[in-house]
């Protein structure tokens, strides 16, 4: 089974999992979501929007790919270009910070650890332009299915931590720099573990000779 992380396009709008194809709660106020009427409209406005933000902040999205076929995704931007973020008790979101606004995995994939995938591809994106501090989320302590946020249980165990506490609905925050040690780290296990399993180079029999032959030496 292959397994990897890809930048969102509009290509991908179409086949993601899940019921964010149509969804704008994150892309418009709500007196301009009342406007739109049906899945059609839904959906060109969700493709308009994905454009302006690639167009005009860059790449703003993951998704995971199982076997050729997108599983699972991640969605951020800066709050600017999420007017609909502006109705939480726990808004705003931070100025030194971007919003992931969605990440979600077919529950058919649950429990492979896609979602973390999703979330280290989104760090590693932030990280490598520069200039970004930290992702902010608003979680939620009560998740249900097709709800448009992030469980505040997942962004807890991906390295976010309450900023702006509420029963329902805390902003929570990953400071970047932490994510670069923390993915520093992991390499350098990873580096570690493949020098453990890696098969030491046998010796040439003059180095085995001298080896036996000379008294302290290992």
């Amino acid at each position: 089974m292959s397994r990897k992380v890809v930048r969102l396009t509009v290509d991908h709008l179409a086949d993601l999992p899940g019921p964010c194809r149509t969804c704008l709660f994150w892309e418009l106020d709500p007196v301009r979501r009342a406007r739109v009427d049906g899945d059609q409209a839904a959906a060109a406005e969700k493709e308009a929007w994905l454009s302006q933000v690639l167009r005009e902040w860059g790449s703003c999205g993951r998704v995971v790919v199982v076997d050729e076929r997108p599983v699972g995704y991640a969605i951020y931007a800066p709050a600017a270009f999420v007017p609909g973020a502006g109705g939480f008790p726990t808004a705003p979101v931070s100025s030194d910070a971007v919003l992931l606004t969605t990440a979600y995995v077919d529950p058919l994939h649950a429990g492979g650890g896609l979602g973390r995938m999703l979330v280290q591809g989104m760090a590693s994106d932030l990280i490598r332009r520069g200039g970004i501090r930290a992702v902010e989320a608003f979680g939620t302590t009560t998740p249900r299915l097709g709800s448009c946020l992030v469980p505040a249980e997942f962004l807890g165990g991906v390295g976010f931590k309450t900023h702006r506490p509420h029963p329902f609905t805390p902003r929570m925050r990953m400071e970047l720099r932490s994510a670069l040690t923390w993915r520093d780290e992991m390499e350098a296990a990873v580096e570690r573990l493949i020098g453990v399993v890696r098969p030491h180079p046998a010796p040439s029999p003059e180095r085995s000779h001298r080896s036996l032959g000379e008294p302290g030496e290992r």
